[in-house]
């Protein structure tokens, strides 16, 4: 039975039965059924989003208007029927009351849920829930032109925003989620995760701080579900961060056996490097990838493995300069031809600057090439004697 009480100038309370049931040591969830009419007055759909101070708020992806309506058409049928239970998240408002006298288990016991509910204008951040999975449901179900529907419903209770993110990317990560919104996700959980996900973890946050740092070169520049406006594409990135901190410049920073990393110094080079690279490449830097290949993927990627090469190179015990990159890049300035021209890869094998395209055949092409002529001219200045000026 449903019962909704409360007096006048306070909040009315839901009242619906429901299973308790333990999982692990502190973890409980609420298994219950609920029209799916009243779902809004007490929970909200945490979209996200960046505040001004540049923290992420929320977890939930912005409603996909075909998606609920072919949802809403079948409600709006003869005999509809949605067995999946929509995920619900709770804060510590809502409460559960185990019953008295009857049948339990080690793992369950029936009871009640009451759960504030506020009135229509309420805000979202007024109220008790957000949902975790099931918001196309929801809305179809809200928008259906029908008295009522039924469905049911998992819940957990907690205040931690942390949780409600890692329960939220557990059950999408299976689904078709949009990946920049997972990326931008990743740092805001510490949830043991798929394998895929967790190797994406540190790269995600690097890349997080390189768009949101005041000193980075690379701030606002980098295209994510939160800055739609940024020129160059997360996932380009993500890989060359992923690449030097396998085996590269930013490899040393990671403490092997431990789930810590240095990042601090991991973005001090980063932020030195790529200052380096707009101003050798200032022309060329802060374009489109249309206009421009050096913010392209191939280009990134490829200049990822240049900053691995000269960071070995210079073998310094400190972090490089932005100075010290900078000289080292300026020898390869000539050769690239990264808005007009075309390259010339030697062997006959040439392309015009607006060929090279974003894959793994075409950055490996361009990277052994730029690495090639890099460690040639170093060799040649090694070899080139210094000249001594005369008294």
């Amino acid at each position: 039975m449903v019962e909704a009480r409360g007096k006048r100038d306070m909040p009315n309370e839901l009242i619906l039965p429901a299973v308790e049931v333990k999982q692990a040591p502190g973890r409980k969830l609420y298994c219950f059924a609920v029209d799916g009419k009243l779902v809004h007055r007490f929970a909200a759909i945490s979209r996200v989003s960046r505040k001004e101070d540049g923290g992420l708020h929320g977890y939930q992806r912005p409603e996909v208007l075909s998606h609920i309506e072919g949802i809403r058409d079948y409600i709006e049928s003869s005999s509809p029927m949605v067995p999946n239970a929509i995920v619900l998240a709770f804060d510590s408002r809502v409460r559960f009351k185990a019953a008295s006298g009857v049948t339990t288990t080690p793992y369950s016991r029936p009871g009640v849920l009451i759960i504030p509910l506020g009135r229509d204008e309420q805000s979202d951040e007024q109220k008790p829930g957000f949902v975790v999975d099931g918001q196309q449901r929801i809305a179809a179900i809200r928008d259906a032109t029908i008295r009522s529907f039924p469905i049911c419903v998992t819940a957990f209770i907690t205040n931690d925003v942390r949780q409600q993110t890692e329960q939220f990317l557990l059950v999408n990560s299976t689904k078709p989620l949009p990946k920049g919104l997972i990326y931008e996700l990743l740092p805001r959980t510490d949830a043991q995760l798929p394998v895929q996900l967790h190797r994406r973890r540190l790269p995600a946050l690097l890349l997080e701080q390189l768009n949101l740092d005041p000193n980075s070169p690379l701030k606002g520049m980098i295209h994510t579900a939160t800055n739609p406006v940024g020129r160059i594409k997360d996932n380009s990135i993500l890989k060359m961060l992923e690449n030097s901190l396998n085996d590269g410049a930013l490899h040393k920073f990671r403490k092997l056996g431990s789930k810590e990393a240095d990042i601090e110094s991991m973005l001090e080079l980063l932020r030195n490097y790529w200052t380096a690279i707009s101003r050798v490449f200032h022309p060329e830097w802060g374009l489109s990838t249309k206009q421009s290949r050096l913010m392209h993927g191939a280009g990134i990627v490829s200049m990822g493995f240049i900053m691995d090469t000269i960071s070995e190179h210079i073998q310094s015990t400190r972090i490089p300069t932005d100075l010290q990159y900078e000289a080292e890049l300026q020898s390869l300035r000539p050769m690239c031809r990264w808005t007009t021209g075309e390259w010339d890869f030697g062997n006959g094998q040439k392309r015009k600057w607006n060929e090279l395209q974003n894959t793994s055949q075409d950055i490996d092409l361009l990277s052994k090439y730029l690495i090639a002529q890099y460690r040639s001219r170093v060799m040649h200045q090694e070899k080139t004697p210094h000249r001594t000026s005369r008294r």
